[in-house]
């Protein structure tokens, strides 16, 4: 439980791994098990940006004996038919679009106000910061473009996905979809019951978790109260709403800066609202 809804206080590494140590398959996690914790765990919560890779990528191996990226290829995608990939085959690669950045509009428009009483942005800005080192714990950040961050299972910020995928795996967790269904009921309740609320110690704005998700709320506006999923680094984001049963999914190479509630993504989510 601490793991999945932030709680374990292990955002940050003392010793930053390089990209290669990162994507390796065993540097990460020795270093999250040697690494003393920023808070005693489940005592507070904090966005794990970069180490949730390997503490939930080394969960699913010590259960089942699998990679996470080659579990979700034969549990969740294979079944479903999805464009999905925690470690990117190469003869996927021709498919996948370059990223770079997108400046957003020069009249503020694109822009998220939270008015906390010290930005994200700021606060990234200081190296001593907990939400700079919680970032830079791949040091340097991986150029997303290159072949081998692709080809590596980081789940914490590398999944490779078209925005059909991401909607139709988000749909197979509250119903059924072509007779596969990924959460029994019970485990749909644990994903959208919250864990972790209030002041993040990484995003600095209130954040809210589930157990793997995070729930509708200031950081992360969803379609309704009860919506569950996640924003991504750049502009990405992925939900399903029981009530309604609606699944959504929004995906960009064009990357803003920041990590919740892109005003892009935000449109496309008013819209359905209003259809509704």
């Amino acid at each position: 439980r601490h793991l999945l809804s932030h709680r374990a206080g292990l955002p940050a590494l003392d010793c930053p791994l390089t990209p290669s140590e990162a994507a390796d398959g065993n540097s990460g996690a020795q270093a999250v098990a040697a690494q003393r914790p920023q808070w005693e765990p489940g005592t507070d919560h904090g966005y794990h940006a970069q180490t949730y890779s390997w503490l939930v990528g080394e969960l699913v191996r010590r259960v089942t004996g699998r990679t996470i990226g080659r579990w979700i290829a034969e549990e969740i995608a294979r079944p479903l038919g999805l464009d999905f990939w925690f470690g990117l085959p190469d003869d996927e690669t021709h498919r996948v679009g370059r990223i770079g950045p997108v400046e957003p509009p020069a009249d503020g428009s694109g822009t998220l106000r939270l008015r906390p009483k010290r930005s994200v942005t700021e606060a990234y800005g200081d190296p001593q910061s907990l939400t700079r080192r919680a970032f830079g714990a791949i040091d340097p950040l991986p150029d997303e473009n290159d072949p081998g961050y692709r080809a590596a299972e980081l789940p914490a910020s590398n999944g490779i996905s078209t925005a059909r995928a991401l909607a139709r795996c988000y749909a197979a967790m509250i119903g059924p979809v072509d007779g596969h269904r990924l959460f029994a009921p019970a485990t749909l309740t644990l994903a959208r019951t919250e864990e972790s609320a209030g002041p993040d110690r990484v995003l600095v704005v209130n954040t809210r978790f589930g157990l793997g998700y995070m729930l509708h709320g200031p950081a992360a506006p969803l379609l309704a109260p009860g919506s569950f999923g996640h924003p991504g680094r750049g502009g990405s984001l992925g939900f399903a709403d029981p009530e309604s049963g609606i699944a959504l999914g929004y995906v960009t190479n064009g990357l803003q800066k920041g990590v919740t509630a892109d005003p892009r993504a935000q449109a496309l989510v008013r819209a359905v609202r209003s259809a509704l």
